[in-house]
């Protein structure tokens, strides 16, 4: 047996939302297992951690109900306590109720038919499962009544309730790349930089990038720079807690220049940056940093450039 862990049991009644809220609970990160038979538990815990997880005290969301195989309710209960008294685990149960007639007009709309009714009318199930599973809604710690809600706000209030620290962050990467060699096709944000004054036509700056501190300096060196870059920070600021919140699994936030090897390289080093004091974690790469410099993929040269100096 590992060590104590967290682990919460998901039931209720069928049509409430169960799958959703594995769903959810599994995009936040917990380890879910449906309709699993709670005398396997000792080992399933005890059973090797699956590949590429991360961290041995990963929570456990069990799935339980009326198809799980030898349900018995008071058995349940009894389990239960048995695991947080013997092994010192942490269980909490989660009941999702819901009221009789939206459970009805649910199975009517998607025509299943009841796991307790298969050839009787969904309301005798109804009444059925609600008699069968009264002891784990009394025992349960948490009950979530989802007849007024949609499955995305069943969804919400789970990431709210149950993300815990570390658990439900999206995947956040910030790259570089140049229009020439096309938009990343994974680009969540895209922000064009070629606004800024281009190295590229600054022969001691060209075969330099934007990792190199004179590069950035001329970049920095915009008038338009240090306003521009400010607020796409505190854009990002401001939508990335609420990707979390809509338990998007990955953002990726895209800087272009014309190249991609001097602006926007600059730019997403400076943007890395922030965020990481922010408290975000964010995996920063450039797509075409090693891509040879070329003229005609960079236009024209700005007239405002003059081998490095501005024209008066």
């Amino acid at each position: 047996m590992r060590d104590p862990k967290d682990i919460l049991l998901v039931t209720g009644m069928s049509g409430a939302g169960k799958s959703t809220v594995l769903r959810t609970l599994e995009d936040l990160g917990w380890e879910v297992v449906d309709n699993f038979p709670l005398l396997l538990l000792d080992r399933l815990l005890g059973a090797p951690l699956p590949e590429g997880a991360h961290q041995s005290t990963q929570p456990l969301a069990l799935g339980i109900g009326a198809r799980t195989r030898d349900f018995d309710p008071e058995r349940v209960v009894q389990r239960i306590k048995q695991l947080q008294e013997v092994h010192g685990h942490d269980i909490g149960t989660l009941f999702l109720d819901c009221a009789g007639g939206e459970l009805e007009r649910r199975y009517s709309e998607t025509r299943r038919r009841h796991p307790l009714a298969l050839d009787r009318p969904a309301a005798d199930g109804i009444a059925r499962e609600r008699e069968l599973l009264a002891p784990l809604r009394k025992w349960a710690n948490r009950l979530i009544d989802t007849t007024t809600l949609t499955a995305n706000e069943l969804a919400q209030q789970v990431r709210t309730t149950f993300s815990g620290e570390g658990l439900g962050e999206p995947t956040l990467s910030v790259t570089s790349f140049g229009f020439a060699r096309g938009l990343p096709r994974n680009a969540d944000l895209v922000f064009d930089m070629r606004f800024l004054r281009n190295p590229h036509w600054v022969p001691h700056l060209r075969p330099g990038t934007g990792l190199d501190d004179d590069v950035a300096a001329y970049v920095a060196d915009d008038p338009a720079y240090e306003a521009a870059v400010t607020q796409i920070e505190s854009l990002l600021l401001l939508l990335l807690p609420r990707y979390r919140a809509e338990g998007k699994s990955y953002v990726t936030v895209a800087f272009g220049c014309t190249g991609g090897r001097h602006r926007s390289v600059h730019v997403t080093e400076r943007v890395g940056a922030r965020l990481r004091a922010e408290g975000f974690s964010p995996t920063v790469t450039h797509r075409d940093l090693d891509a040879a410099p070329q003229d005609s993929l960079e236009g024209a040269p700005d007239e405002t450039q003059n081998n490095g100096a501005r024209v008066a």
